[in-house]
């Protein structure tokens, strides 16, 4: 069948070209002075990440208040007498995020001329107003976030859920994602087309996708940019 729709990853993606939310804010805080080391790190990273939702209300934030929300968690861990540093490692990693926002805006609105857009995002609940305040909402027809659809990728059922608002078949729709286990391989197991967001050029994912170093290698899916 011919492509109807691509899907894709928001954190790790669509916010920066294939470099997951901890690569991003480790060197953040080691800038910043906080001394912790890479595992150490991760683990107060997903403590914050994990429990997010619980601890505070997350809808109608953008993701300035939403990232030094999940900072503050991690500095209460590493270093509870530097929570002050919150904002600025927000400030820090929303700069980055906001410039991919708008290198890839372009792309994204001449693939909306031709496709249905949607998301499936393991995320905290509040994806939408995080895409509204940045402008980014009207491209995507469908934004599935865990936190909202009560699942979380691989799931298959989650993509499903997206498909099926978009209406159209797995083999329809091509997924776009930075990570293997999540997006490349959920996406493979319900028989979707797919492309891995791999920045290091580490090769293909597998032998019926494909892997692309930027987001801005999909324009040879025919769409021609504006200039």
């Amino acid at each position: 069948m011919s492509l109807k729709a691509v899907l894709f990853d928001f954190g790790g993606t669509l916010d920066s070209d294939g470099v997951a939310w901890p690569q991003r804010f480790f060197p953040i805080y080691r800038e910043l002075g906080v001394a912790a080391d890479w595992d150490p790190f991760l683990k107060a990273f997903y403590r914050s990440d994990d429990a997010l939702p619980e601890r505070h209300p997350l809808p109608g934030l953008d993701l300035h208040r939403t990232i030094e929300l999940q900072a503050l968690g991690v500095l209460e861990l590493l270093a509870p007498e530097r929570t002050r540093l919150a904002g600025e490692v927000a400030r820090r990693f929303c700069a980055d995020s906001r410039a991919q926002f708008e290198r890839n805006r372009p792309l994204l609105a001449a693939l909306r001329a031709r496709f249905k857009l949607g998301i499936v995002s393991n995320f905290y609940g509040n994806l939408q107003g995080i895409l509204d305040a940045a402008g980014l909402g009207p491209l995507f027809d469908c934004v599935g976030d865990s936190g909202v659809v009560g699942k979380i990728k691989p799931d298959p059922e989650f993509f499903r859920h997206v498909l099926g608002r978009l209406e159209v078949a797995p083999d329809e729709a091509l997924m776009v994602g930075d990570s293997l286990s999540r997006d490349i391989r959920g996406a493979e197991g319900l028989g979707m087309a797919h492309a891995w967001v791999d920045p290091a050029g580490q090769g293909p994912c597998c032998p019926s996708g494909r892997s692309v170093r930027s987001l801005t290698e999909l324009a040879d899916l025919g769409v021609a940019l504006p200039a």
